[in-house]
């Protein structure tokens, strides 16, 4: 039976392998070392002209009233929707528009205080054409990420972001892989950059990130910690009697001691009471036994923090604080069950 017509076809378009004595992890290498030294360029880049846009180019969008607006096609315009993601997701209000698609309305959009963003490796993309077209006529601030300055894009754009010209990792060096990564990072860079400059908190960063494991590692120690009603707690005129009670019902591991503003005093842990254990341990003040100035943490604090310190600290529960007055307790099961690892 002759094999599909599809399958002659992909068959006609690969030559035999060629004999050389690279291995497959040599050529993953080889390809991710490209990569590199492609960023190393871009990076370089940044120490010229590139830099002073980007500064450019991040007072733009800053300065905006409106949205960022990220088209390209192709593997630029992949690229590109990766990038409108991040800015999103970071505090910018961006959305990606296909360029073909603008063409045929989705040009209406796009408003006058809006930043256009357009990637094109070439600068010559003829379907970004009527999109350039409109940013002009409507006065549109046109940011262009390309390797030719002087390009069609790169003429018209009012920031011109260009790219040193790098080796792709293909071996013929042409599938967009190099180019595509330094695109990639530059996105990445004009994110972080507008993070930064905007004081993007990790509150808000949670906001927009409400599911997953990212949201998890985002929570604070409020969101988690067991709050007053279930806190073990004594005076610290009350005897270690009291202490032992205190630490079975509630079991914490440990119980707060408090003096009489309502101030965090001192902790007593189970670890304590083996260390002190005899016939005259229920009668003792706890006073004499708790350990003094007790690790604590913020309730605002992300939960994320509250396990590295008590990992760093070797505790297993941990008081929350605030003027000193404990509002809550976290235990390291609490931040397990909650997905923060």
């Amino acid at each position: 039976m002759n094999a599909p017509a599809s399958s002659a076809l992909r068959d006609d378009l690969y030559d035999a392998p060629a004999p050389h004595l690279a291995t497959t992890r040599d050529l993953g290498i080889r390809s991710l070392q490209l990569g590199i030294a492609a960023l190393q360029e871009a990076s370089a880049a940044f120490q010229g002209r590139l830099g002073v846009a980007f500064e450019e180019a991040v007072q733009t969008i800053l300065q905006s009233k409106g949205r960022v607006i990220v088209s390209g096609i192709g593997k630029s315009g992949h690229v590109g929707r990766k990038i409108a993601a991040t800015l999103a997701s970071t505090g910018t209000h961006a959305f990606f528009v296909h360029p073909t698609e603008a063409s045929h309305g989705d040009l209406g959009m796009i408003a006058r205080d809006d930043v256009i963003i357009a990637l094109s490796w070439s600068g010559e993309t003829a379907e970004l054409s009527d999109l350039v077209g409109f940013s002009r006529r409507f006065s549109i601030p046109l940011v262009a990420i390309t390797r030719n300055g002087e390009s069609t894009l790169g003429r018209a754009a009012d920031v011109l972001l260009e790219l040193p010209r790098v080796r792709e990792s293909c071996p013929h060096d042409l599938a967009p892989t190099s180019s595509s990564l330094i695109q990639l990072a530059l996105g990445d860079a004009l994110a972080v950059a507008l993070l930064e400059r905007r004081g993007f908190t990790s509150a808000r960063f949670h906001t927009l990130h409400p599911g997953g494991t990212l949201a998890a590692r985002l929570k604070t120690v409020q969101q988690v910690m067991h709050g007053p009603q279930d806190m073990p707690l004594v005076h610290e005129s009350a005897l270690m009697s009291e202490v032992l009670i205190e630490i079975a019902a509630r079991r914490y591991g440990c119980v707060g001691v408090t003096d009489g503003a309502g101030r965090l005093v001192g902790i007593v842990t189970d670890g304590d009471l083996r260390r002190h254990m005899g016939p005259a341990l229920l009668d003792t003040p706890v006073s004499t036994i708790m350990t003094r100035d007790p690790v604590t943490v913020e309730p605002h604090k992300l939960a994320q923090a509250a396990l590295e310190l008590m990992n760093r600290r070797l505790i297993t529960a941990v008081f929350a604080v605030t003027d000193g007055r404990p509002v809550g307790i976290v235990h390291v099961h609490d931040l397990l069950r909650a997905g923060i690892v």
